[in-house]
C-alpha cells in the first residue's frame, strides 16, 4: 500500500512527530522545557507540555511540505515492550494517534519507545536489515542504559534485557555531572564539547558483574574531583571515559557470548562522539545518525510503515 505513515513519540524528554514513506523520512521534535537547575520533570508537567506542543510538530511537517497521503498512524505507548512498563506522558501521543487514525479511517499501530529507538537507529545507520535478524543493541539514554538481545518479531522487534545498569543510567550520570558543573540540562552536548579541552583526570573502572554494572557511586567520584578543584573539562572527560570503559567491557563480553551478532547503539548518550568512536573501533558497533540517536518519532513511523507493508491489522 502506498502513502505515508505518521508517527508520534511523547517521551519524558521530547515531543516529536514524523512521517515515513513515499520517499520521505522527516522528524520534527522539541525538547521539553526543564527549569534551570532541575534534572527532569514531573510526569504531569511533561504530559502538559506534550499536549501543548504535539500539534505544532505536525503543523511544522505540513508547512515544510513533508506530509502527503497518510495511510497509517503509529505512536509509542510505553517505555518498553514488557509487562507493567508504563509512563503517563506516552498517553498524549497514543491518544492523539488513535483519534487521528479513527478520523482518517486508517490503521493505528502501537509500539514501545524502545522499539522506536531501535528502528530509527537501524534505518539511519543504513542497516534496516537488522530489524529482520538477531543483533545486540545498547539503549543509552537519560532514563535507560540497557544491553539488549534483539530478535525480529513480525513487523517489529522483541528485545530481551541481558545487561546494563542496576541503578542510575549513563544519561543520568552525564546530567548529574553537568548539573554539578553548572551546565544546561540535558548536559550531553555540553560535556561532549568540554571533552577535547581536558588534560587529565583519568577514569574509574566500574565493576562489571556478569553484564550488569552500577553507576550510582560515580556521582560521589565526580563531586570529589570538583571539591579538589579539578577543571570542568577534566571532570567531563572523567565521567565520559568511565561510561565508555564499562560499555566497551560489557559489549566485548556480550560478543563473546553471542559471537557474530552485530551491535547497534541508540539513545541520546550514543550521540557522544568519544563513545561512538571507541565502540566503532573496538566492537564494530553501528550507530544511529546523531539526529536520530536522541528521542524521535521516526522509528515509530518506520515500524508503522513496516506493519502496513506486511498487511498487519491495526
Amino acid at each position: 500500500m502506498s502513502g505515508q505513515c505518521l508517527g508520534f513519540d511523547t517521551s519524558n524528554y521530547t515531543t516529536s512527530a514524523a512521517v515515513f514513506g513515499d520517499g520521505r523520512a522527516e522528524n520534527r521534535g522539541k525538547l521539553l522545557t526543564v527549569p534551570e537547575g532541575a534534572l527532569g520533570l514531573r510526569q504531569s508537567d511533561a504530559l502538559f507540555q506534550h499536549v501543548k506542543r504535539l500539534h505544532l510538530m505536525v503543523e511544522e511537517l505540513r508547512a515544510d511540505g513533508a506530509i502527503g497521503q497518510i495511510t497509517a498512524v503509529g505512536a509509542s505507548t510505553r517505555p518498553r515492550e514488557v509487562e507493567g512498563s508504563y509512563m503517563p506522558c506516552f498517553l498524549v501521543g497514543e491518544g492523539e494517534g488513535r483519534a487521528l487514525a479513527a478520523a482518517l479511517g486508517a490503521p493505528f499501530y502501537p509500539c514501545s519507545h524502545q522499539q522506536g529507538h531501535i528502528a530509527a537507529a537501524a534505518w539511519s545507520a543504513g542497516r534496516e536489515d537488522l530489524l529482520d535478524r538477531p543483533h545486540l543493541a545498547w539503549h543509552l539514554s537519560g532514563g535507560t542504559t540497557e544491553l539488549l538481545r534483539v530478535e525480529a518479531e513480525g513487523h517489529t522487534v522483541r528485545a530481551e534485557v541481558v545487561g546494563g545498569t542496576s541503578d542510575i543510567s549513563a544519561g543520568q550520570l552525564v546530567d548529574r555531572t553537568g548539573l554539578l558543573l553548572g551546565l544546561p540540562f540535558p548536559a550531553g552536548k555540553a560535556l561532549d564539547a568540554l571533552y577535547p579541552e581536558a588534560d587529565g583526570a583519568g577514569f574509574f573502572q566500574v565493576k562489571l558483574n556478569d553484564l550488569t554494572f552500577s553507576l550510582s557511586g560515580m556521582e560521589n567520584q565526580v563531586k570529589g574531583l570538583l571539591e579538589k578543584g579539578e577543571k570542568p573539562a577534566n571532570i567531563a572527560r572523567f565521567a565520559i571515559d568511565t561510561i565508555m570503559d564499562v560499555l566497551l567491557r560489557a559489549t566485548r563480553e556480550a560478543q563473546r557470548r553471542w559471537p557474530g551478532l552485530p551491535v547497534l547503539c541508540s539513545g541520546g548518550v550514543a550521540s557522544n562522539r568519544q563513545i561512538r568512536a571507541a565502540m566503532e573501533r573496538a566492537c564494530g558497533a553501528v550507530f544511529a545518525q546523531p539526529q536520530y540517536a536522541t528521542d524521535n518519532a521516526l522509528g515509530v513511523a518506520i515500524l508503522a510503515h513496516r506493519a502496513l507493508e506486511r498487511g498487519v491489522r491495526g
